[in-house]
């Protein structure tokens, strides 16, 4: 039997709103005829369902066979996306003008040439308008194609006009894919080896990014040339550490869409993710109050009752505001208070499950676990560590997996859990680390302090604490052993232990002079 984790056309049923399954049904009632019937008969069935049992199906519906079952899935499957494309049309551009461009294809088989000329004009006009440089070339393409073989017009200079667009769209998409395939290749280098650990990192990084970068003219670049020509840069500068170059671009990328602001419709998602890389940045320069306002932004975007409303829009607006929220309670030091927006979060989570990413839940993961340490409650911060430790693709963040290794050994210190378990702890860090292709000084140390932790005499625990501290601040001034830090503040611990407070009394006290 289907698993309904897996099964595509029960996720899809099962991710309808009551308007898109009112809709589905009239669509489906045109005909009236058998298998008109037979499809609504099952949609129903399987809408009915918490998890999918397709025994109990053929028993509900004895008009449909066994045998009948899995083609009757697959074309009930189609239905369902061509009522989906109907009923969203509206608020969708690109599949109006597919939609129009297939008209034009109508039209051209049908021998209106002139009908199917004025119609392919429209498509194009608005394409471009719209920043869909891909929808007018296939206009344009197609325009070429009826005039190159049918006499419709006068062609003295309709030939250079057709030829001169086509080759001015097909170089602006040639510039944006160059642009957004050296973003999206930057943003695949950061998911696997996050930021630049040493210097032949950065030299690697760099010479990447130059070489394949290519020159930018601001003057006259489209929408999409500044927006992946801004992205690129946000995650170069994100990854060899320049935080305020990044800040930069990553506030060009939000800019852009004050600038173009149809596009904040059009386009929400890419709107929704400069505003998370700006926090981002925000947050590595502990920029407190400028992050807030933003957050702020964000928040009232996702509030818009005229924004657009999908389950990628809503989905990233739950990543980014709930993480960047957690972040505030980082860098206010509010850990005990940001404890209460975890039961939301993993509500949340569940609901999103199928438009997850391993990646992100492995963050959140480690953020709540992060929360749990910070408020002092270790054993909950382990219980989410193990989550981020023991997911089945240990190659995906390589750096989030260490840390949370390390900071699940510092919680099992805390927790006060005896020798035998610690030592087991310290055996699996230790060989994590072993396979690790770059171990930076701040872990090397922090798992040499808390190996020999058990041996250290009461009376000399507090200069052992100090003493890390002053290695750690050391360690902490060479720019490419900067990066730990930004995942695990274990100055803050550290200073928490050696003055005996809880550790967010520090980061409150930090926050303070960051306020």
């Amino acid at each position: 039997m289907p698993n309904q984790n897996i099964d595509p056309l029960f996720q899809l049923i099962k991710s309808l709103t009551p308007s898109e399954k009112r809709h589905f049904r009239l669509f489906s009632n045109k005909s009236g005829s058998t298998d008109d019937l037979k499809f609504l008969q099952l949609f129903d069935a399987l809408e009915q369902q918490d998890t999918l049992n397709e025994e109990k199906i053929l028993k509900q519906v004895p008009s449909i066979k066994k045998a009948q079952l899995a083609n009757l899935k697959n074309n009930l499957y189609k239905h369902l996306l061509s009522s989906l494309r109907a009923y969203h049309a509206t608020h969708n551009l690109d599949i109006q003008l597919h939609e129009q461009l297939d008209y034009a294809r109508v039209l051209y088989n049908k021998g209106f040439y002139q009908q199917s000329l004025k119609m392919l004009d429209k498509v194009k006009v608005s394409a471009l308008e719209y920043e869909l440089p891909h929808i007018a070339l296939t206009a344009i393409d197609f325009e070429k194609l009826i005039e190159s073989q049918y006499i419709t017009r006068s062609l003295s200079g309709r030939a250079e006009d057709l030829t001169q667009q086509a080759t001015e769209v097909s170089n602006q998409i040639a510039q944006m894919h160059q642009f957004s395939n050296v973003a999206l290749r930057l943003y695949g280098l950061y998911l696997k080896v996050g930021l630049a650990r040493n210097q032949e990192d950065y030299d690697y990084i760099t010479a990447f990014f130059n070489e394949n970068l290519p020159p930018f003219e601001q003057k006259g670049a489209s929408f999409y040339e500044k927006l992946y020509y801004y992205q690129a840069n946000v995650w170069y500068y994100l990854m060899i550490q320049d935080f305020k170059a990044c800040y930069r671009y990553a506030q060009k990328w939000v800019d852009l869409f004050d600038e173009y602001p149809h596009m904040k419709e059009r386009r929400p998602m890419l709107y929704i993710k400069g505003m998370h890389n700006l926090l981002n940045s925000l947050y590595n320069l502990l920029y407190y109050s400028k992050f807030m306002q933003v957050l702020q932004k964000l928040e009232e975007f996702e509030k818009d009752p005229k924004r657009r409303s999908n389950a990628n829009v809503d989905t990233l607006l739950f990543l980014y505001i709930y993480t960047n929220k957690i972040n505030a309670y980082f860098l206010s030091g509010n850990f005990t208070e940001g404890l209460a927006v975890i039961p939301g979060v993993l509500k949340n989570l569940e609901g999103f499950q199928a438009q997850l990413d391993p990646h992100r839940m492995l963050v959140f993961y480690y953020k709540i676990a992060s929360l749990y340490f910070g408020s002092g409650d270790f054993k909950k911060a382990i219980e989410y560590l193990n989550k981020v430790i023991h997911h089945r693709n240990t190659s995906l963040r390589e750096d989030l997996q260490c840390f949370a290794r390390i900071l699940n050994l510092i919680a099992h210190y805390e927790a006060g859990y005896d020798d035998d378990t610690l030592d087991y702890q310290i055996r699996t860090v230790y060989h994590f680390l072993g396979k690790m292709d770059n171990q930076q000084q701040m872990q090397v140390e922090i798992f040499k302090f808390l190996r020999r932790a058990g041996t250290i005499a009461p009376n000399k625990v507090r200069d052992a604490f100090v003493e890390l501290k002053d290695k750690l601040i050391a360690i902490s001034e060479n720019p490419f052993e900067r990066r730990p830090f930004l995942y695990l503040d274990i100055i803050s611990w550290l200073e928490s232990k050696i003055e005996n407070i809880p550790v967010q009394e520090i980061m409150r006290r930090k926050a303070g002079r960051l306020k």
